[in-house]
C-alpha cells in the first residue's frame, strides 16, 4: 500500500500512512469475519461472507460503483454499502501502486438489496463534493454473431457453435422479415458463464475465424436491463414479433380479441412487431397464455409482456438497451430486438428527461470522465471517423447516416402550437433532400414536445426508423449490438 493515504472518513482530511491503511482493513475484517484476498489487480472482500451455504447469489445481485475517491477503502467503503443490505462480496478495484482504480463491485445477497442499494446510494455524496455513482452490474454471458449464412438453421448454428467453443447453452436466431425460412444473418450465443464467453469471444474477435466458409463478427451482446417484478407486474401491453410484414393492425387486433372481444385497446405494429395494447392486465396475461406460439398470416409469433423502461440514472458502467422505435411507444417500453444484425438502423435511445421516462442509456459507451493530463497527445479527428455508438442522440445518430450515405445533412424545421392548458408545444419536420423528391418528401413524428431539444430527437428518431423501413442502407457501423430476450 502507499505510505500515506487520505482519510476520508465523516470528510475528514487528515493523512494516515500505509501501516493504519492495514491496520483499518485488519479491523474491518476481524469485525466483520469476513475473508480479503487481492489477485488480479482487484480486491475482494468476502465472497462468500461468514457462514454461507449453497451457490452465489444469483444474477442481478451485484451493483457497479463508480467515481470512488482513489484513496477510499473498505475500511470506509463497506459500512456505506452495508446499509442497503447484507454484502456477499465487495471487489475493489486496484492499482499496483496500493491506490484503488475509482470503481468497485458490491454483490448483495438479495436482488432487492441490490436495488436499495441503487436508490439510495446512486449521486452519494461520499466525501464533501464527491459523489459516486451506482448502478446495477451486468455480468455478460452473450455473445453477438454476425454475417451467419440466411440459410442455416438454429440447430445447425448450435451444433457449430459448440465445436468451435466451449460452454455453449443455446443461440437465440430470428427469422428473416421477409423469408421465414431464413435467419437474419446473425445470432445470439449464450454461455455458461461470462468467463466461457470471454474466452469464446477471445478466440473469435481476431476477425479471421471463419464458419461455414464466412469470416464471421464477433462482439458482446447487449444485455437487456432488468425490470423489477413490482413493475412488471403493472403492465398490460403485450409485445408481440415475428410477425409478417403484410400483417396489419386491423389483423392484430382481431387475432387477440377473439378469446376477449373488446379486451384489445389498440395496436401498433413496425415491421414485423407490435405492441398490443389491452385495457386490464388480466386480460393482457390471459391472451399472452392464448397467442405465444399461434399462427398468423402464416407466421408463428412470440408473445411476451412488454418490459417499460426503467427509470434510474442512465450513468453506468456499460449503458445498454435501447427503446421502441414506435413513437407512440418511444418512451414507454423497451424494443425487444429489430430487424437486422446488429439493431442496424435502430433509433438511438432518447434522452432521460422525456416524459419523466428514463431510458436504459446509449450504447456501448462508459459515460464518465477520464482526467486530461498535462502532456496527453490530442490528435484531430473528424466525428464521421467514429463509430456510431460513440454517439449518445439521435440527431447525431441521423447526420452520421447521412454522411455515410453521400447525402447531405439533414435540414430542420420548426413548428409550434399551444395546448388546451397553455403551454407551448413543438415539433420539427426534417427533410432529407437526398430522398425528398421520393416517396417521403418530409418526415414529422405524431407527438410534440414541451422543450425544443426533445423535440429535435424525437424527430430525428422518427426519421431514422421511417429511413430503415425504406431505404435499406445503413453501413455497418450503424449495427449495435443488442439481445432482447
Amino acid at each position: 500500500m502507499n505510505e500515506e493515504n487520505i482519510d476520508g472518513t465523516n470528510g475528514c482530511s487528515k493523512v494516515r500512512t500505509g501501516t493504519q491503511n492495514e491496520a483499518a482493513l485488519l479491523a474491518l475484517m476481524e469485525k466483520t469475519g469476513y475473508n480479503m484476498v487481492q489477485e488480479n489487480g482487484q480486491r475482494k472482500f468476502g465472497g462468500p461472507p461468514p457462514g454461507w451455504e449453497g451457490p452465489p447469489p444469483p444474477r442481478g445481485c451485484e451493483v457497479f460503483v463508480g467515481k470512488i475517491p482513489r484513496d477510499m477503502y473498505e475500511d470506509e467503503l463497506v459500512p456505506v454499502f452495508e446499509r442497503a443490505g447484507k454484502i456477499y462480496e465487495f471487489r475493489l478495484m486496484m492499482e499496483f501502486s496500493g491506490e484503488n482504480r475509482g470503481y468497485a463491485f458490491v454483490m448483495y445477497t438479495t436482488k432487492e438489496e441490490a436495488q436499495l442499494a441503487i436508490r439510495i446510494l446512486n449521486n452519494y455524496e461520499i466525501r464533501p463534493g464527491k459523489f459516486i455513482g451506482v448502478c446495477v452490474s451486468l455480468d455478460n454471458c452473450r455473445l453477438f454473431i454476425g454475417a451467419i449464412p440466411k440459410e442455416k438453421k438454429k440447430e445447425e448454428i448450435l451444433d457449430e457453435m459448440k465445436k468451435v467453443t466451449e460452454g455453449v447453452v443455446d443461440v437465440i436466431v430470428y427469422p428473416s422479415a421477409t423469408d421465414k425460412t431464413k435467419n437474419r444473418g446473425f445470432a445470439f450465443v449464450e454461455y455458461e458463464s461470462h468467463r466461457a464467453a470471454a474466452m469464446a469471444r477471445r478466440k473469435l474477435i481476431p476477425g479471421t475465424f471463419q464458419l461455414w466458409g464466412h469470416t464471421i463478427q464477433v462482439d458482446w451482446a447487449d444485455p437487456e436491463k432488468e425490470v423489477d417484478e413490482e413493475t412488471m407486474q403493472r403492465v398490460k401491453v403485450l409485445y408481440v414479433r415475428n410477425l409478417m410484414i403484410s400483417t396489419t393492425e386491423e389483423t392484430i387486433k382481431v387475432e387477440f380479441s377473439k378469446f376477449k372481444p373488446g379486451a384489445v385497446e389498440r395496436v401498433k405494429k413496425l415491421r414485423d412487431y407490435a405492441f398490443v395494447h389491452f385495457f386490464n392486465r388480466e386480460d393482457a396475461v390471459a391472451a399472452m397464455s392464448v397467442m405465444n406460439g399461434k399462427c398468423i398470416d402464416g407466421a408463428r409469433i412470440e408473445v411476451t409482456l412488454a418490459k417499460p423502461v426503467i427509470k434510474e440514472n442512465t450513468w453506468r458502467q456499460h449503458l445498454n438497451g435501447q427503446i421502441s422505435p414506435n413513437s407512440e411507444n418511444l418512451i414507454v417500453f423497451a424494443n425487444k430486438e429489430e430487424s437486422h444484425p446488429k439493431t442496424l438502423g435502430k433509433p438511438p435511445t432518447l434522452p432521460a428527461r422525456l416524459n419523466g421516462q428514463h431510458s436504459p442509456g446509449p450504447p456501448e459507451i462508459e459515460r464518465c470522465t477520464y482526467p486530461l493530463f498535462p502532456g496527453t497527445k490530442l490528435t484531430p479527428i473528424s466525428m464521421y471517423s467514429l463509430k456510431s455508438s460513440h454517439f449518445n442522440s439521435a440527431v447525431m445518430h441521423l447526420d452520421y447516416y447521412c454522411n455515410k450515405n453521400n447525402w447531405a445533412p439533414p435540414e430542420y424545421y420548426l413548428y409550434s402550437t399551444t395546448s388546451q392548458d397553455g403551454k407551448v408545444l413543438l415539433i420539427y419536420k426534417i427533410i432529407i433532400p437526398a430522398i425528398a423528391n421520393g416517396s417521403q418528401s418530409y418526415f414529422m413524428p405524431d407527438k410534440l414536445c414541451t422543450t425544443l431539444e426533445d423535440a429535435k430527437e424525437l424527430a430525428a428518431q422518427f426519421t431514422l426508423l421511417h429511413l430503415d423501413r425504406e431505404h435499406s442502407v445503413f453501413s455497418l457501423d450503424l449495427c449495435r449490438r443488442v439481445w432482447r430476450k
